[in-house]
């Protein structure tokens, strides 16, 4: 099996020169709290979690990684990547012509079980696998059910304007900051009006949609490494699990218990609802 160190960057070089479309690689070393500074590669890449939470950010937004997900990211796109906690994951690397069809942005993917069972068995493959034998028919049925798994919304866009992505990383460090949105408008130097219109033209989203979006990702931060409801709901600002509760099921489909044993178990097979974010949801 071709096997990989964490947080070995020349990987990201290595792969773009291995003659074939489709290379995978896995990282069942349990490692904890590591990262993998910004690179990029020719090759898309798919990272699979299998244990633990991922975090990779680009440019303009911020991806997590709960376990039996999986993030897709275009190949030449500038990334960084990194683990919490304990982590245990897989890689594939793909050339870009090697399946039209995959996703042309940054996505979290839902890994069915035959998805899952596909990526660990291309990844004992050898490295310089036959071409036209059983290994490339099993290359190409991973491709399809890659092509057809349902994309899931596990994204926090982040702005480019200084004074906006000043706001982000306030608000990254402190969520349970319950300032209201005219006062942050007047941290960064703003009119809530020019604020509340930058950012839907940066990121398409309203200040109250973003912090809920926020609160959901972190959550699943935390839940992942096993702190209970009541505390994240605490963590989060909110007075009591019950309303958090609320708006997770509203945001995701699902309280949190079962949206995290759904993944954990890997048992869901059909698509999984993006998160959608009401405007009447509020902590």
């Amino acid at each position: 099996m071709s096997s990989i160190a964490i947080t070995d960057v020349t990987v990201s070089r290595d792969v773009d020169n291995v003659p074939r479309s489709v290379v995978a690689l896995s990282a069942t070393t349990v490692t904890k709290d590591w990262e993998n500074a910004r690179h990029q590669h020719h090759k898309a890449q798919l990272i699979y979690s299998v244990r633990g939470i991922l975090n990779c950010e680009i440019e303009d937004g911020v991806w997590i990684v709960p376990p039996q997900c999986a993030i897709w990211i275009p190949g030449d796109l500038p990334h960084s990547a990194r683990g919490s906690g304990e982590t245990e994951f897989y890689c594939l690397f793909v050339e870009p012509d090697a399946a039209p069809d995959l996703p042309k942005t940054c996505c979290t993917i839902a890994v069915s079980p035959l998805l899952r069972e596909l990526l660990v068995k291309v990844a004992g493959f050898p490295e310089l696998y036959a071409l036209g034998g059983r290994e490339d028919r099993l290359i190409a049925a991973l491709l399809d059910e890659l092509v057809a798994a349902p994309v899931e919304d596990l994204h926090l866009p982040m702005p480019r304007a200084p004074r906006l992505r000043r706001l982000a990383e306030m608000m990254l460090a402190d969520p349970t900051d319950k300032t209201s949105k005219a006062d942050w408008a007047t941290r960064i130097g703003m009119s809530e009006r020019s604020m509340s219109r930058l950012l839907l033209q940066e990121i398409g989203m309203s200040f109250g949609r973003w912090r809920r979006q926020l609160h959901v990702i972190l959550a699943l931060q935390r839940l992942t490494k096993g702190e209970s409801v009541q505390t994240v709901a605490l963590e989060l600002g909110y007075e009591n699990a019950s309303g958090f509760v609320t708006m997770f099921r509203k945001a995701v489909g699902k309280p949190p218990a079962r949206y995290l044993s759904d993944r954990i178990s890997g048992a869901e097979l059909a698509s999984v609802p993006g998160i959608m974010f009401p405007d009447e949801i509020s902590p």
